[in-house]
């Protein structure tokens, strides 16, 4: 089968990208090398995957329709990757993310619905949730996102909803809880923690250090979009997670204890837009996509320092 990543380059795309091939399925890549973080990283993210016949990498925006109507002419499903990240930018820049998550979205489904795709699976994020009413957090939670990240995410899946009712292109959207694991992010917690506790410089914690967040091993999220596509289901919404979740404080440590590094921290103000608080409710999923996430994060930290240290 032939199908479309778009995000291909980033970090979970990269991932997905190599499982797919490993799969044997033929595989088109879209990225836009937005400059968020170094262009030699994702190139690097992608480099495997260039080697293989079965994969062809296009450097394109999700908004042109031109390229993305090309693109997508031969494709039976899309897996859409593709974003602005980040909760703290987007508070700087809500119109670019709207541009890009929300626009480039729709641009995407519209030009799916008149092709051969059969089934779009949409990358969302736990962001859409907002703060925690009560944990874990099921699908039928309020969505009152606090950023506009979140809001744009949550944008995504109602467009992804319509489409699927309106024009029968099948859709299912997927809410990821804090991803981590090899090729992360340089922006992202656990990798940015990791460098300065292998710099022996001082951890900025934002807030108490006491807020818990459920981070799920970039492994158990690829297993999770590809059991979404291969579902039946659609016109759903589903939360992948660990199922677990770790304080911050604790998580510094354990990272720490896998460095044999000491911890030294500077405290800050809670950052806007962050919420107190995340653990997945994973029931939905487990039922409906046989989703069952296999790294715990006390297996997961180890596995993300070996790779640091083989970078």
């Amino acid at each position: 089968m032939t199908i479309l990543v778009t995000g291909a380059a980033g970090f979970i795309g990269s991932n997905l990208v190599d499982t797919l091939l490993a799969h044997g399925h033929t595989v088109v890549g879209v990225d836009n090398f937005d400059p968020y973080y170094p262009r030699s990283r994702k190139l690097k993210n992608i480099a495997a995957a260039k080697a293989n016949k079965k994969f062809t990498l296009y450097e394109a925006d999700i908004r042109d329709g031109v390229a993305m109507k090309k693109l997508l002419k031969d494709c039976e499903a899309v897996f859409h990757l593709a974003a602005k990240a980040g909760v703290r930018n987007s508070l700087s820049d809500p119109f670019g993310y709207n541009d890009v998550n929300v626009t480039g979205t729709l641009n995407l489904l519209e030009l799916s619905r008149n092709t051969a795709v059969k089934k779009l699976v949409y990358a969302s994020s736990s962001s859409v949730y907002g703060p925690a009413n009560r944990l874990p957090i099921p699908e039928d939670h309020p969505t009152n996102p606090i950023s506009p990240y979140g809001a744009s995410k949550l944008a995504g899946e109602k467009y992804c909803f319509a489409y699927d009712q309106m024009h029968g292109l099948k859709t299912v959207s997927l809410r990821f809880f804090t991803v981590y694991g090899p090729r992360q992010r340089p922006d992202e917690a656990i990798h940015k923690f990791t460098a300065q506790l292998t710099s022996n410089e001082p951890i900025t914690v934002f807030g108490s250090g006491k807020q818990t967040r459920d981070f799920t091993y970039v492994s158990d999220i690829v297993a999770g979009l590809i059991a979404a596509w291969r579902s039946p289901a659609h016109a759903a919404a589903f939360n992948l997670g660990s199922g677990q979740r770790i304080a911050l404080n604790d998580l510094i440590n354990l990272l720490s204890t896998s460095l044999g590094t000491r911890v030294k921290k500077t405290v800050a103000p809670a950052a806007k837009g962050d919420v107190p608080d995340t653990l997945a409710d994973i029931t939905f999923a487990q039922e409906a996509l046989s989703y069952q996430p296999k790294v715990p994060i006390q297996d997961g930290i180890p596995k993300f320092v070996q790779w640091w240290r083989e970078q």
